[in-house]
């Protein structure tokens, strides 16, 4: 899965506001802070940023 550069540019994580980094080999994105560590799911081509629908790193 590819997700546009110009797209993670603008992308941040709901619940700190940190900026998100595709998980190599898989459909995830995770934060990048190392206080908050939520992995948010993408289906479909589409990234859920519900904080609800993230799993803990």
């Amino acid at each position: 899965m590819k997700i546009d550069d110009w797209l993670l540019d603008i992308l941040a994580c709901p619940a700190c506001k940190s900026p998100l980094n595709p998980v190599p080999e898989s459909d995830e994105l995770a934060c990048t802070s190392e206080t908050c560590g939520l992995v948010y799911p993408i289906r479909d081509d589409i990234p859920v940023l519900l904080v609800d629908e993230a799993r803990r790193a």
